[in-house]
């Protein structure tokens, strides 16, 4: 049985978890041949994609909520800056501490379940925190704590994403579920700001954490109770056992040993550089039109940025699938993507310096973050083709180290900004930090498994 997939060509002999069987296999169907590897069947995963994408989309709704009603809440309880501060990082740091917690429970119990109780957590966290807010005289410390809290519930997402990808679809269409996901992620904060918006106006901040949280709530529930109670998704005991007990084992002592590798410390630091450019756009970019275009209207700058994400999104990952499905090798196709994602939208964002008009600047910003989406089907889901017995761990470890280094970039260009008064040294060192990740991934990157014993490494052609 092809357990181990080595290359792109070897994904297509079990190519239907997503778009259907396209070749069934001498000893059996299919479907046989899912069920024994654990895979999702077609119909199955297509409920299941539905459901993260719209899970993503909430998640990233709940996380926004507080930063869209900071400044409601801080003139209903007299916050200083300094304090609408501490509470808007909470969640930061909260965030970087179950990274790996999450991805390794996800590898060992399976990601689904991770997934429907952190959801069902975070919800009520959500749900609850207008009621903190009033429940006594130390509003401040309960809002920083909930979201400390939200922070660690939410950090165990994207690793256990990562993690149930690796277990459940095929090599050749992981790029387009990570995709759409992320996809799902740039949705959110959408309908979070626009939605956002008319309810602080018409209902005040309290009806958004409310609603956000019994949707959230709901959404948990019917994952739960449609998707995992009672069906063929759940791991069993058995499969655990069989997994632990075969090519999947894998001891501290050699988890450690995969940080030895260079595609997989190259995957690791080219994610850092991906988070930690992302991260100094995002936080700074409204800053940056308002200063160069005061009179020009924030709607149209924060919003079709990540209108274009969307589609940019989902075609990436159809692109790169469809390149594996066509006999491109894996590690072709993740770098070709990372070149876009990283190498080309540089090339769009370094104009930003000069001097050019509203127009152009839109045009240019948002293509850059149409293109950066491409790591979706690039460096973020090259972990499971390295190492799918622990992908939910590594992931969780490179997510906390991007966060990280994303919280060191955005404070090192406020330093710059401030003491030059100008933008061109920020997008030269977004651009640099940018190319050597983008180096260093074309140089070491990989897509062949590495979390295999050296005698059990077979290639089933």
């Amino acid at each position: 049985m092809a357990g181990n997939h080595t290359s792109g060509e070897d994904s297509k002999d079990f190519n239907c978890s997503l778009s259907g069987p396209k070749i069934y296999s001498p000893n059996g169907s299919i479907e046989d041949e899912l069920e024994e590897q654990n895979l999702w069947p077609r119909s199955v995963a297509q409920k299941w994609i539905l459901m993260l994408f719209m899970g993503t989309c909430l998640l990233y709704c709940a996380r926004m909520v507080m930063p869209i009603c900071a400044v409601s809440m801080a003139a209903a309880f007299h916050w200083s800056k300094i304090d609408s501060g501490l509470v808007l990082g909470g969640f930061f740091w909260g965030y970087c501490f179950t990274q790996i917690l999450g991805g390794h429970a996800s590898d060992k119990v399976g990601g689904e379940h991770i997934l429907v109780i952190s959801a069902a957590s975070w919800a009520l966290i959500t749900a609850s925190t207008p009621l903190l807010a009033h429940l006594g005289s130390h509003t401040l410390a309960a809002m920083t704590v909930a979201r400390f809290l939200m922070g660690l519930l939410q950090g165990v997402f994207f690793p256990s994403l990562a993690s149930l990808c690796s277990q459940r679809v095929v090599e050749g269409e992981r790029g387009f579920l990570m995709s759409t996901m992320h996809s799902g992620g740039h949705l959110g904060t959408l309908l979070a700001g626009g939605m956002g918006s008319l309810m602080l106006d018409q209902y005040g901040w309290e009806s958004m954490f409310y609603s956000t949280g019994v949707l959230a709530g709901l959404w948990a529930l019917i994952v739960w109770q449609y998707l995992l109670k009672g069906s063929t998704c759940d791991f069993s005991l058995k499969q655990l056992k069989m997994k632990n007990d075969s090519q999947w084992s894998l001891s501290s002592t050699r988890w450690l040993s995969l940080f030895k590798k260079p595609p997989v410390w190259a995957m690791v630091f080219t994610h850092m550089c991906m988070c930690s450019t992302s991260y100094t756009i995002l936080s700074w970019l409204p800053t940056y039109f308002k200063e160069s275009f005061p009179h020009a209207s924030a709607y149209i700058y924060n919003v079709i940025p990540w209108l274009t994400a969307i589609p940019s999104a989902l075609g990436g990952g159809y692109v790169s699938d469809f390149l594996i499905s066509q006999g491109y090798s894996v590690a072709s196709v993740r770098k070709i993507m990372q070149l876009f994602a990283m190498g080309v939208s540089s090339m769009f964002i370094m104009p930003l310096s000069g001097d050019i008009t509203f127009r152009s600047a839109v045009i240019f910003i948002s293509t850059a973050t149409g293109l950066s989406t491409f790591t979706s089907s690039g460096v973020a889901v090259n972990v499971q083709d390295l190492t799918p017995s622990c992908a939910g761990a590594l992931y969780g470890f490179m997510n906390m180290m991007g966060a990280l280094m994303g919280l060191v970039l955005v404070s090192v260009s406020g330093y710059v900004i401030e003491v030059t008064l100008s933008w061109t040294t920020v997008f030269s060192l977004i651009t640099l930090v940018n190319v050597t990740g983008l180096g260093v991934f074309i140089t070491f990157g990989d897509a062949r498994r590495v979390d295999l014993k050296e005698d059990s490494q077979v290639i089933v052609l």
